[in-house]
């Protein structure tokens, strides 16, 4: 057995800990983002000013800001603020992940909600259904549908910027290759695999985003 395939089998282990990490905050993210997206979209196409505005503003501001300076506000900002309020990494991690997602996601769900015909809204109305009923059961289906493929882009995208959550001593993929050298010195073989294995993350998630879109292309 080489020496690197040595050094690969005996750190591979704890570089896969952290790949586990990063896959769950990054889920995590995805999934709250996703529920935060939804009901931001709707209050970006709602008619009520106060729903419209504010949501408008949140968007602005979370897509207009850095992801790290969101996770250092979360972090340290807001429990510096509040001494009994104490947050781990991974809960901070979770938290502007699930922001930061929620604000893209809420463009993604307004586009797809915008994209449904506007005859279908015409044609609940005509058969008594309120404006309410007609977006949960019927405008919302449809549009969830049309969201699913830019939600796996998303979901990509997210697992490349867990990559920040290392700045506050979470130990996700990264910040567990960087606690490896720090106690080998093995720049290169470190960052090889732990590139490696985020290449081969976002490879699997494109795969699958890729099934789903030619899935929800045969329902359109």
């Amino acid at each position: 057995m080489s020496e690197f395939s040595a050094f690969v089998l005996t750190y591979l282990p704890f570089l896969l800990q952290g790949a586990l990490v990063t896959i769950e905050i990054a889920a995590i993210g995805i999934i709250a983002g996703s529920v935060l997206g939804i009901f931001i979209g709707l209050g970006r196409v709602s008619k009520n000013k106060f729903a419209s505005r504010t949501s408008s503003f949140y968007v602005w501001v979370i897509r207009g800001t850095p992801l790290l300076l969101q996770l250092f506000v979360i972090h340290f900002a807001i429990p510096s603020m509040f001494s009994a309020l104490t947050m781990p990494p991974f809960v901070s991690a979770c938290i502007a992940l699930s922001l930061n997602a929620g604000a893209y996601i809420a463009e993604i769900a307004r586009g797809a909600i915008q994209s449904i015909d506007k005859g279908q809204m015409e044609a609940a109305w005509a058969l008594g259904i309120n404006n309410r009923q007609a977006m949960w059961r019927i405008i919302l289906p449809q549009a969830f549908r049309r969201m699913l493929p830019p939600l796996g882009n998303e979901f990509i995208a997210l697992i490349k910027e867990s990559s920040l959550v290392s700045t506050i001593a979470l130990y996700d993929l990264l910040r567990t290759g960087q606690q490896i050298i720090s106690s080998t010195y093995r720049y290169m073989e470190i960052f090889i695999l732990v590139g490696a294995i985020y290449l081969l993350l976002t490879t699997l998630m494109t795969s699958l985003v890729g099934k789903i879109e030619k899935k929800v292309s045969v329902f359109e």
